[in-house]
């Protein structure tokens, strides 16, 4: 019980300062008024950061799925309450560092979210079982991969960062192809589809903000969004080596 009960109260200190963060506001501006103040080409469309919703969501019904099998007898693994509440830890930390304008300090805690995110991803198998356990950690990690090229890309235009003499646009399109080969990398090796998926939705977005604008960034969006999708509908599951 304790543990559900850390996750829980770790879980719920999240949404608290969230809420907070964009209420009060923190320091005075919201999340967003601080990622609109300059233009990042991988920053996607505002629309799209409504997937938190859909993440914590998800996570809320995935510690109540806790709670009710604690009835049952079943507790949740210590490697999985830890993992958890670093990721929310990491989430508070990267909220307080973004909106008081620690922005290099603000990619080290998003990293550290993501590997925390990472490591808890790590404790499910690919068996269909386990596949609807993960699928909260799946579509949140799916996210903070995106939001970490998306803040580093916010601190090195911050910083006037030259790029080595190559264009942003450029840059963009080489981060939208790492950021696909993650995703089928994921897809793969993982069987996960709701992980590709985010990225599609994120792709969209860049797309649908810098529209004809940048149609560069545009058409490469769109294009490996379709890839994505392709690996998704394609890509078929092994047999013994990937269910375990």
């Amino acid at each position: 019980m304790i543990r559900i009960l850390l996750m829980t109260i770790a879980f719920l200190a999240v949404i608290v300062t969230n809420a907070l963060a964009n209420i009060l506001p923190l320091n005075g501006q919201t999340t967003g008024e601080i990622s609109n103040r300059i233009l990042v080409l991988f920053t996607p469309a505002g629309y799209v950061f409504s997937i938190w919703s859909i993440i914590y969501l998800l996570l809320a019904i995935w510690i109540i799925a806790f709670w009710v099998n604690l009835r049952k007898g079943q507790t949740p693994s210590s490697k999985i309450v830890l993992f958890f509440v670093l990721s929310c830890v990491f989430n508070i930390s990267w909220l307080l560092l973004w909106h008081y304008e620690f922005f290099i300090w603000s990619i080290a805690a998003m990293l550290g979210y993501l590997v925390a995110l990472i490591a808890l991803y790590l404790q499910y198998s690919n068996s269909e079982r386990k596949f609807t356990e993960r699928l909260p950690i799946s579509v949140n990690m799916g996210w903070i991969s995106v939001a970490t090229i998306a803040n580093i890309s916010f601190v090195l235009t911050y910083h006037n960062w030259g790029g080595w003499g190559l264009s942003d646009q450029l840059w963009t399109v080489i981060m939208l192809t790492v950021a696909t080969a993650l995703a089928l990398h994921i897809r793969f090796h993982h069987f996960d589809i709701p992980f590709a998926l985010v990225f599609i939705w994120a792709f969209i977005g860049i797309a649908v903000k810098h529209g004809t604008g940048e149609m560069l960034v545009t058409t490469a969006a769109l294009f490996l969004s379709g890839v994505i999708l392709t690996g998704v509908l394609l890509i078929k599951k092994r047999t013994a080596e990937a269910v375990h």
